[in-house]
């Protein structure tokens, strides 16, 4: 994302030299060509794109420097300006002022964008908080790739805490899209904090996040009343202990990444319906231990990853990508695999993708 994001910068910065380009292309083309061509076409243009590009200053003076070019070609013809010479900048001058208008209307669309990015990155950080790079000796990593641009929350969830029991985690995938998958993503972390804070062990936590749903069911409407179900992985990280319990409810199964390159996928021995899901079956809730070795690092991950498509329809598989390779930190892992998978897709993903990896050093 860094390199994105610096070969945007680039590219923004040719893009507001454009003007000053069109500008000194034109005074050329009027120099270079006989008296019947014009490059009028030059000058007008200049300040339209100087418009959205550009700060007001920068468009006025743009417009001035269009204005001043357009009536400078015609001095070396003489002073008198003819019919067709003063149309011509009257043109330049017309689309100079539209210009500026337009500039203004575009910085206002531009405040109430940035307003509401504003907005929806407070909404991300309360209900999503980034944790801490470093809890109970374990290096913690998130990353959120929305697919929705200039969206920074969905259906997807995730949530680290430190407890009496260990470290807990959590990562999740509500059904359903807009404010009331967002809605079921706070119930789901407010609860998963609470009970993982207070009860002994995983299987009591998972059962508190599936009463916790079921009451938050009642209060949606549609067809997510009747159908609404989060899939989750649980894990929980001992101090000392040297292991990883895990609980998985429908989800996509986490992957340990051992320090020699070799990743071990870690389905579930029995597998269990999501949460919420509930009334089609009772079955109980069993956390299974795997040892987690100093180096290693455990990535846990919704859908999006996994089920992220390249324009032959192939997924994008993880535990393939990733064998082989070593990660000594956990953010460098979810950089990478962001990056890949916007490669593998093009650029366009079709769902959210929640990412949390933890490291024992």
């Amino acid at each position: 994302m860094d390199q994105e994001a610096e070969e945007g910068r680039h590219v923004s910065a040719l893009l507001r030299m454009l003007p000053a380009v069109l500008i000194v292309g034109g005074i050329l083309y009027d120099l270079l060509t006989p008296r019947a061509f014009t490059a009028i076409p030059f000058f007008t243009a200049a300040p339209l794109v100087a418009a959205p590009l550009c700060p007001l200053l920068g468009t006025l003076a743009t417009g001035a420097v269009a204005l001043v070019a357009a009536f400078a070609v015609h001095l070396r013809y003489g002073l008198h300006l003819d019919a067709d010479a003063l149309t011509e900048v009257l043109t330049v001058a017309t689309v100079a002022v539209l210009a500026t208008v337009l500039n203004r209307v575009v910085r206002r669309g531009d405040q109430r964008l940035a307003s509401q990015r504003e907005i929806a990155e407070a909404a991300q950080r309360a209900v999503l908080p980034r944790p801490a790079d470093r809890i109970a000796g374990f290096d913690i990593a998130v990353r959120y790739e929305a697919a929705q641009q200039d969206a920074f929350i969905g259906g997807d969830l995730y949530a680290v805490q430190d407890s009496p029991h260990g470290v807990r985690l959590v990562v999740g995938d509500v059904r359903g899209k807009g404010m009331g998958a967002v809605a079921a993503v706070a119930v789901v972390i407010g609860a998963f904090r609470e009970a993982a804070e207070q009860e002994a062990g995983l299987e009591a936590v998972a059962r508190r996040l599936e009463r916790a749903l079921a009451r938050e069911g009642t209060r949606r409407e549609g067809l997510d009343a009747f159908e609404g179900f989060t899939t989750v992985v649980l894990a929980e990280l001992p101090h000392g202990d040297g292991l990883v319990r895990i609980l998985n409810r429908g989800h996509p199964p986490p992957l340990l990444l051992c320090p020699d390159g070799t990743v071990r996928s870690l389905p579930a021995a029995e597998a269990a319906l999501p949460l919420g899901m509930g009334e089609l079956g009772t079955w109980p809730d069993r956390a299974e231990e795997v040892a987690f070795p100093a180096g290693a690092t455990l990535l846990l991950y919704t859908d999006g990853l996994s089920e992220a498509r390249d324009r032959n329809g192939e997924f994008y598989d993880p535990a393939a990508r990733l064998a082989g390779r070593a990660f000594r930190d956990p953010g460098v892992l979810l950089s990478a695999l962001a990056a890949e998978v916007r490669r593998h897709t093009g650029g366009a993903l079709t769902d959210d993708m929640a990412l949390l990896a933890v490291r024992r050093p």
